[in-house]
């Protein structure tokens, strides 16, 4: 997800998608472990998309 989709959507939405982000970024982790990820790089797009989110939404809530 790209930063104007995020900067779109409203503080319990930015919220909701940190959790998904990382509850994913938790799975690739175990299949990492297990030898099971084939394409690692997902790791590092699905770590920066977290940091992304939560920037933004703390942009947000400093505003608000």
């Amino acid at each position: 997800m790209n930063t104007a989709e995020l900067r779109n959507k409203d503080i319990p939405a930015l919220e909701a998608e940190v959790k998904e982000l990382q509850k994913a970024h938790f799975g690739m982790r175990m299949q990492k472990a297990t030898q099971n990820l084939g394409n690692t790089s997902q790791l590092r797009q699905t770590r920066r998309s977290i940091a992304r989110a939560k920037t933004i939404l703390a942009q947000k809530q400093a505003k608000a």
